[in-house]
C-alpha cells in the first residue's frame, strides 16, 4: 500500500497495520515515529494511530503526494489526488449590502481580496451555520466570555477539511485571533489540531465551559468505535478535558447544527 494511503486511513481514524506503515516512512520520519504518533492496538495487525505532531504529518503529506500538479494527476487517472492551485473562501464581513457573502481567491503566492480584512475571524465549519452567522457570533460571544461582532470579526466558511489547505492558514495567519466553530467529534476537532498546528495561540476552539446544559445535544453516533476513540484522544491531547468527558458521559458527538436549535 502507498504511504498516502496509510496517511488517509489515519486522518480517517482508519486502524492501519502500523509496522508496515513504518517501513514506508523515510528515515528520518521512521527514528521520531514515537514522537509523532501515539497508537492503540485493535485487532491483529491494526492499530489505531494519533497524530501527535500536526506539522510533521503535515510535511509527511507534502512527501506522499506524488503528482506535481493537478493536470499531471488528471493523467495519471485521479485528479483529485491533488490539491487545486487555487481556492475560494466565502467570506460575511461588515458592509455587505445583501445576505450574499463576499470571496476570497486564493492561490499559492498570490490573495485576490477586495476588502480589508477585520482582526478576528470565526470560521464555521457548516453551511447552514455559516449563513446563520449572527446567531453563530452570539453564541461564540456567549462561551468565549468576549464580544463578537462583524464590525471586528469576519465569518469564513470552513466547509470541511478545505479551511486546513496550507494556502488558506497562511491567509488566515493575517487575523490576529481565530476562532473555529466546528463540530464536537473527531473530524472538527482534527480539523482545529491541524490549524492550531499552523497558527500557534491565535486559534481559539469554541466551546462552552460547562457542557452540562448541552448533553443532551449529543445526538449524532459515532460511526465506529475508532472514531469515538479518535475523537476522545484528540480531545485530551487538546486539552479539552470537560468536552472529552461529555463524550465518554453520552458516548455521542455533537454537530453544531444543534447550536441553532437552541
Amino acid at each position: 500500500m502507498p504511504l498516502n494511503d496509510y496517511l488517509q486511513k489515519i486522518l480517517r481514524g482508519q486502524p492501519v497495520n502500523y509496522e508496515a506503515f513504518l517501513k514506508k516512512l523515510p528515515e528520518q520520519i521512521r527514528r521520531r515515529h514515537r514522537e509523532l504518533f501515539a497508537t492503540e492496538k485493535v485487532q491483529t495487525n491494526r492499530w489505531l494511530v494519533t497524530v501527535l505532531d500536526e506539522t510533521a504529518f503535515s510535511e509527511l503529506q507534502n512527501v506522499a503526494e506524488a503528482p506535481a500538479s493537478r493536470v499531471d494527476a488528471a493523467k495519471k487517472g485521479n485528479s483529485h489526488r491533488h490539491g487545486t492551485e487555487v481556492s475560494f473562501v466565502l467570506v460575511y464581513r461588515q458592509g455587505l449590502a445583501s445576505s450574499r457573502p463576499d470571496v476570497v481567491v486564493i492561490g499559492d503566492d498570490s490573495v485576490d481580496i477586495g476588502f480589508h480584512q477585520a482582526r478576528s475571524v470565526l470560521v464555521i465549519e457548516n453551511e447552514r451555520n455559516f449563513y446563520q452567522y449572527p446567531q453563530m457570533l452570539g453564541f461564540a460571544s456567549e462561551v468565549l466570555g468576549k464580544p463578537l461582532e462583524l464590525a471586528d470579526c469576519d465569518v469564513v466558511l470552513g466547509g470541511g477539511n478545505r479551511i486546513n489547505r496550507a494556502a488558506i492558514l497562511d491567509w488566515l495567519k493575517g487575523y490576529e485571533e481565530v476562532f473555529c466553530a466546528f463540530d464536537y467529534d473527531a473530524g472538527g476537532l482534527q480539523m482545529f489540531s491541524t490549524i492550531a498546528a499552523s497558527l500557534a495561540d491565535k486559534a481559539w476552539f469554541v466551546q462552552p465551559a460547562d457542557w452540562q446544559p448541552w448533553l443532551s445535544q449529543f445526538c449524532k453516533i459515532p460511526d465506529s468505535t475508532e472514531r469515538f476513540t479518535k475523537a476522545l484522544s484528540l480531545a485530551e491531547a487538546l486539552g479539552f478535558l470537560s468536552l472529552a468527558e461529555t463524550f465518554r458521559a453520552t458516548g455521542k458527538f455533537m454537530e453544531q447544527e444543534m447550536i441553532l436549535d437552541e
